[in-house]
């Protein structure tokens, strides 16, 4: 049995100090220096195997907060390792206690081609850390070789009726092979577009009209919401196919991040793909000639199969029926608590399944540190992060 965990972990905006990220916000030396301890402290509670962070301006201060994580780390062990100084409860304990080291561990960053590197421009990237370092070289999908084009049909009718265009995320996916075990798995990291309105600047214009909140244009704002979930849920599509790509190949697959949806979650339902119906023999056949023409047992059995095979599993809701729990968020902003980080995998970890090669054990979620948006505090948020972490810790069989 090999037994590792993996997490996700939304930093919110990291960058080195006084370095202007969005418009006129950027950290004084003072604020970094808290957000990088905090950070470190996190990573060393963690101490996760595999880590997908999101929100990475720069490569260079998180690996400065991995070092400082396994500085702390050292003196942790130097604590804990069992030796005739120590009283036997810390001996016994020990093996919860350790923190692995991730001198040895491989990092892949993956920088937003949307970035332009100009003060108050920036765009954040993503990056995986690992233990057990990476087969092959890590995978970033961003710029699209083959525009995605979503065609719309009139209903009843043939005629066109438009289409969207997708031809680059808005942040990147991070695509890794890590060795585990006897296995490997296929980690991918996502951070899909956010709800933020998508509002259009007319030519020649200082803004978008939309953007003047006291002249609010409610279409205007709508029409900002409606871009940005079209663009979510093609960014989905996208993670869906590249995902298929390594289930139809046999390959077990683990994907994390910020989904970016919480009430309706219809970008978590398209990269999880369809969960089969119990029975699809009561349904009229997709060529039904009268009311008695529907599917066969055997066709049952077939479609049920064709359905889960390529479906992935929710950690979160894994757990919650696991622990008869009822409730999971990883952010909470103006009243509003929201589970809007996952971690899926495929049915290659679903003990459900005869051909399992390892299942979730428990899943942990560091939520502490929140505080609502609407609440003096929340400044607080800039300094540590406006997302709880999320980890699955995991066993394998072989």
């Amino acid at each position: 049995m090999t037994r590792f965990t993996i997490a996700s972990f939304n930093v919110k905006n990291l960058i080195g100090p006084e370095r202007e990220y969005y418009r006129f916000q950027s950290y004084t030396p003072e604020e970094y220096a808290w957000k990088a301890d905090w950070m470190a402290d996190q990573l060393l509670t963690l101490n996760a195997d595999i880590v997908g962070f999101q929100e990475i301006f720069e490569e260079a201060p998180l690996r400065q907060v991995i070092t400082e994580a396994d500085r702390r780390g050292a003196e942790a062990n130097e604590a804990s390792i069992p030796d005739p100084s120590k009283r036997y409860h810390r001996k016994a304990i020990f093996q919860k206690l350790a923190y692995g080291s991730y001198a040895e561990a491989e990092l892949a960053f993956a920088p937003n081609l949307n970035d332009t590197g100009e003060p108050g421009k920036r765009r954040p990237g993503l990056a995986v850390l690992s233990r057990f370092g990476f087969e092959g070289e890590p995978e970033v999908i961003q710029d699209l070789e083959q525009p995605l084009d979503i065609p719309m049909a009139c209903l009843g009718e043939e005629e066109d009726a438009g289409f969207y265009t997708l031809r680059r995320l808005s942040r990147p996916v991070l695509k890794v092979r890590v060795p585990v075990g006897d296995q490997v798995i296929t980690v991918f990291n996502c951070h899909l577009k956010s709800k933020l309105g998508e509002f259009i600047k007319p030519q020649g214009a200082p803004y978008p009209p939309e953007t003047v909140l006291t002249a609010y244009d409610a279409a205007g704002r709508a029409m900002g919401a409606l871009r940005a979930a079209l663009r979510r849920m093609g960014e989905a599509w996208v993670l869906r196919r590249a995902v298929l790509d390594e289930l139809e190949q046999g390959r077990p697959v683990m994907v994390m991040g910020d989904f970016n949806d919480g009430e309706h979650a219809v970008s978590s339902e398209i990269i999880s793909g369809e969960t089969p119906f119990k029975n699809y023999a009561w349904m009229l056949r997709h060529d039904a000639q009268h009311p008695g023409d529907r599917y066969s047992e055997a066709e049952d059995a077939q479609i049920r199969e064709a359905v889960d095979r390529v479906r992935l599993r929710s950690a979160e809701k894994m757990f919650l029926k696991k622990s008869l729990r009822d409730v999971v968020y990883t952010t909470a902003f103006g009243g509003v608590h929201e589970s809007i980080d996952q971690i899926y995998m495929s049915r290659h970890f679903d003990p459900a399944w005869d051909s399992a090669v390892g299942e979730m054990l428990y899943y942990s979620v560091f939520n502490d540190h929140l505080t609502d948006g609407s609440h003096p505090e929340a400044p607080y948020n800039k300094l540590a992060s406006d997302h709880g972490q999320i980890m699955a810790h995991m066993e394998l069989r072989r």
